[in-house]
């Protein structure tokens, strides 16, 4: 396997012989000082077994996703590597986000209070740049830096509701309330789009039954007990 992409939870490895492309699901958690936060933009320690987990957590919703007519990159996953078979798409360096109440750095941006509901939800376009903090993105600028083709901005946009309202649907059936999530998206060679990257705790906050919003490693425990719960 060749390492085309170094990220900070996953990487992105091909099999030379094949073509075929796999994302490796690494045992690190973001956050920063000690504390574990799936919105923050650094690498806030290890635990062992995440890996496997955020994997094991991806396959379900990537798998609901088809289910219900949301195109994925998702092949196939092998829990013992680590490793997700995906589909040969472009992803390019954006993060779309839907927000269902107010949270995180929408608040810190625009001093708001948390929990404040959205209605309709509220979608914003990142671009993936630690450097610059993620700044927001316009479709406008998305076509002047070549990152998307005419269209494929509100195509991102629409699939992102339609992520976001089997995500919501799933997570409600476990008791978790979903705040916000942010997801990627790929592109094939004919401009076809689909969700990339994971569906994890990784990418989305929620709130339990008694208010309190979990951070990813004890989420994405929560969520396998459920799961289980439910076979």
């Amino acid at each position: 396997m060749d390492t085309i992409y170094t990220g900070k939870t996953k990487d992105v490895l091909m099999d030379a012989a094949t073509g075929e492309r796999y994302l490796l699901f690494k045992d690190s958690a973001t956050g920063e000082n000690g504390v574990f936060d799936p919105g923050s933009n650094t690498v806030g320690g290890s635990v062992q077994g995440k890996g496997r987990v955020g994997l094991e957590v991806t396959q379900y919703f990537f798998e609901l996703m088809e289910k219900n007519g949301v195109p994925t990159h998702y092949l196939g996953a092998d829990l013992d590597s680590c490793l997700m078979k995906v589909k040969a798409v472009t992803v390019p360096k954006l993060e779309f986000v839907l927000r269902y109440f107010t949270a995180g750095s929408m608040c810190r941006r625009f001093t708001l209070e948390s929990g404040v509901p959205f209605d309709p939800p509220y979608a914003e376009v990142t671009l993936k740049d630690d450097a610059q903090g993620d700044p927001l993105i316009s479709e406008r600028l998305c076509l002047m830096k070549g990152l998307l083709a005419p269209s494929q901005y509100q195509a991102g946009l629409d699939l992102l509701v339609r992520v976001g309202d089997v995500l919501r649907a799933e997570l409600a059936q476990m008791n978790l309330t979903l705040i916000d999530f942010k997801v990627e998206f790929g592109f094939d060679v004919s401009g076809s789009i689909c969700v990339a990257d994971e569906i994890t705790p990784d990418i989305w906050r929620v709130k339990d039954e008694n208010g309190t919003i979990p951070d990813q490693i004890a989420c994405a425990k929560i969520i396998l007990q459920r799961i289980a719960s439910r076979v």
